[in-house]
């Protein structure tokens, strides 16, 4: 069995080397191969695999549809809306993620850029550094806040979890009503959640639904004082929308890790070149830690689906 590595993990060749071991012990031939866009070259790379392993990286449906021998795309990520799915179901490709590796990492960042925003980190920074003070910058507090997060899987349960430990009030809206939530957190309607939130947080899947999601109608809805963090998917928001809501002062803030294309992006991308947006090139979900546990996850599937027992479905 041949099995593919499209682009890197994000953990040491000597880690790597030590979850591939058990594979190879037993006929499994692995080739690594560095992230491409480039179709041609990618479909020369996976053509004859039985198995392929990526990340974030695009692996768009012709690629997918011209591997004759390949069977399983096992996918480092929680979101799989970077693959070709409509190709992969055609050929009965099975497909597995990594749900569940990045929990910590996506709402601990979340907590950080919260409290960069609230306390007007990078500004005061900078007025350091020059040798000023902080006047005008003077933040505000977490505590006795109101969070919305829009999203309640277990990436926004967890981020609940934290928010509630600094003493906020917790607003939440899911594409249906959630039995097992903590009596803390109270589930209401995305507009009502909108109008009430100090802080919004979006940890909803890239769907049909979502798409463009937050618009300038929803903007508009936001309190001015509001600050909106999206960790979900770039294209939740409309872009444009947001930059305009922030040059005009609709909302108060951003904090914003995730764009309509993945990172680095061009100069001009609206989003570096508006008022009081935080920007980080997708980078919630990776620390040390999670980086393992998905290598973790994503062997463990790989060992699953070739004993006939797939784990982590997504077809």
């Amino acid at each position: 069995m041949k099995v593919v590595i499209m682009e890197s993990l994000g953990i040491s060749k000597e880690e790597l080397a030590e979850r591939k071991k058990p594979f190879e012990e037993n006929g499994v031939v692995f080739e690594e191969f560095d992230r491409t866009a480039d179709r041609e070259t990618l479909i020369r790379e996976a053509e004859d695999a039985d198995a392929m392993i990526i990340a974030n990286m695009p692996m768009p449906a012709e690629v997918i549809s011209a591997c004759k021998n390949l069977k399983f795309i096992d996918v480092s990520f929680t979101g799989v809306d970077h693959v070709g799915l409509d190709a992969a179901k055609a050929k009965g490709i099975r497909v597995s993620n990594a749900s569940g590796y990045s929990n910590e990492a996506v709402s601990e960042l979340v907590i950080g850029t919260a409290l960069s925003l609230a306390r007007n980190l990078r500004a005061v920074e900078d007025r350091c550094r020059e040798g000023k003070d902080k006047t005008g910058l003077v933040g505000w507090e977490i505590r006795g806040k109101t969070v919305g997060i829009i999203g309640l899987g277990k990436i926004g349960t967890r981020t609940t979890e934290l928010f509630h430990a600094l003493g906020a009030d917790i607003l939440a809206q899911s594409r249906s009503l959630h039995s097992d939530v903590p009596d803390y957190i109270e589930q209401v309607s995305q507009e009502e959640l909108l109008r009430r939130s100090d802080i919004v947080v979006l940890h909803c899947p890239l769907n049909d639904s979502t798409r463009g999601m937050i618009n300038a109608e929803k903007l508009a809805m936001m309190k001015k004082s509001a600050i909106l963090i999206n960790v979900a998917r770039g294209p939740v928001v409309v872009t444009e929308d947001l930059a305009a809501a922030l040059n005009s002062g609709t909302i108060a803030g951003a904090a914003i890790d995730v764009f309509d294309k993945e990172p680095p992006l061009s100069v001009d991308e609206p989003l570096l070149n508006c008022k009081n947006c935080l920007v980080t090139p997708h980078i919630a979900f990776a620390t040390e830690q999670s980086m393992s546990l998905r290598a973790e996850i994503v062997f463990d599937n790989l060992k699953a689906w070739m004993e006939g027992s797939q784990k982590n479905i997504i077809l």
